[in-house]
């Protein structure tokens, strides 16, 4: 659960499409990665390789994509052998979203 994030670095996070396609597809494990053989997607989290090869980029930038998420706090990566697995952390998704309602309609 995330006590205290910069919220600077979760807008930063989120100002980016390819950043917004990686939630998106993280959010609906089974239906976008139910092929992955190494582990249940929903359970355990997709393959970094997996999420890499379904954006229109280089696995360089896919990594770098993914890393900002983590910073951010909106998702969880497990190393399991010589593969890493990524999750959503809904709660951190929740908070933020809720923060930045809250920002939005705050009267001046």
């Amino acid at each position: 659960m995330m006590v205290s994030m910069d919220r600077s670095t979760q807008i930063k996070a989120m100002a980016s499409e390819q950043r917004l396609t990686i939630l998106r597809l993280l959010a609906a494990p089974q239906k976008h990665f139910g092929g992955q053989w190494s582990a249940d997607p929903v359970e355990f989290g997709v393959c970094m390789t997996l999420i890499a090869e379904a954006l229109p980029v280089a696995q360089p930038t896919a990594s770098r994509h993914l890393e900002i998420l983590r910073q951010a706090g909106f998702i969880t990566v497990r190393k399991h052998l010589k593969w890493s697995y990524c999750k959503r952390d809904e709660v951190a998704i929740r908070d933020y979203l809720n923060w930045l309602g809250m920002e939005l309609s705050s009267k001046v």
